[in-house]
């Protein structure tokens, strides 16, 4: 399979890109930063300079593909948040999809039934809901990040009218050692100073990297998968919990809490994010009979950080 792949140098995409290419697929890496992207990707893939916000002569690469996977977007804790940074979060989403599906339209031919486009979503689409268990099937919640999926989401179900398959990524907190939300959470537990963030009581959807990638994977080899696809773990677990397991694992305490004003003074308005979170399931990958390699956060977090 020829996949080409956005944001493949960042925490999933640099995973996704050596699982391709270790079995076989020929990936082809649009990188805002070619020169890096070669550095990092394998000697197989094909690297070709270009923004995905921004259409160019990368877009020629697209009618040469049998997928697409985009998971290109400004990370949402890259800075704290401001009226230009939470426009940019929308922006960097939007217009790289646009673009894509745009690049999709112009290559349909006889060639273009069969392709596939995996974009990425959130878990965020769902907004808070306290305590209810969220499958593919909950209704979209009414604030920022949710407002931002649904946009984004209609963007790349744009591409089902020219012929391709859309897979739409809702994917929850990605655990890898290497980067992300743990690498965050990880300082102040290494200081002694870990453990819950506001009442504990949110919900917090995780994945680790090996199955968000497993995912993907299996999304791209399945044409009966379509639609929502909740990218998290069987068991989610509520931030108190998580906590109390990290500081286990780490042989750190876990009983210092970070009070919810103290977040809000620190991230602005994407504290919300942090205190509120989902109960979300991936009842889709399961019942297509895909097979978690972490299903509780305990294993999931001694696979990455007990080394």
């Amino acid at each position: 399979m020829r996949v080409l792949v956005t944001g493949g140098t960042g925490l999933v995409g640099r995973l996704l890109v050596k699982k391709l290419c270790d079995r076989g697929d020929h990936v082809v890496l649009l990188s805002r930063r070619p020169d890096v992207a070669r550095q990092q990707a394998s000697a197989s893939c094909t690297v070709v300079g270009g923004d995905p916000a921004v259409p160019g002569l990368w877009t020629d690469a697209v009618a040469e593909c049998d997928a697409i996977v985009n998971l290109a977007g400004e990370g949402i804790f890259n800075r704290r948040w401001s009226p230009e940074f939470k426009d940019l979060i929308r922006t960097s989403r939007l217009r790289s999809t646009d673009n894509v599906v745009a690049a999709l339209a112009r290559a349909k031919t006889a060639q273009l039934p069969g392709k596939t486009l995996i974009n990425a979503s959130a878990v965020g689409i769902y907004g808070p809901h306290g305590d209810e268990v969220l499958t593919e099937e909950a209704l979209p919640g009414n604030d920022f990040l949710a407002g931002v999926c649904m946009e984004w989401e209609r963007a790349a179900q744009a591409a089902s009218a020219h012929g391709a398959r859309v897979v739409l990524l809702r994917t929850g907190i990605v655990l890898d050692q290497h980067g992300g939300a743990l690498a965050q959470m990880l300082t102040p537990f290494k200081m002694f100073v870990g453990g819950k963030v506001g009442s504990g009581r949110q919900w917090m959807s995780w994945i680790h990297n090996e199955d968000e990638v497993g995912l993907i994977l299996f999304a791209l080899d399945r044409a009966e998968i379509v639609g929502p696809l909740n990218a998290v773990a069987p068991n989610p677990v509520t931030n108190r919990e998580f906590a109390s397991v990290l500081g286990k694992v780490l042989g750190r305490p876990s009983f210092f809490p970070t009070p919810a004003f103290m977040l809000k003074l620190m991230l602005g308005q994407a504290a919300e994010i942090v205190t509120a979170g989902q109960r979300v399931v991936p009842k889709k990958a399961l019942d297509a009979g895909y097979t978690f390699k972490f299903t509780n956060v305990e294993s999931a977090l001694r696979a990455l950080l007990a080394r």
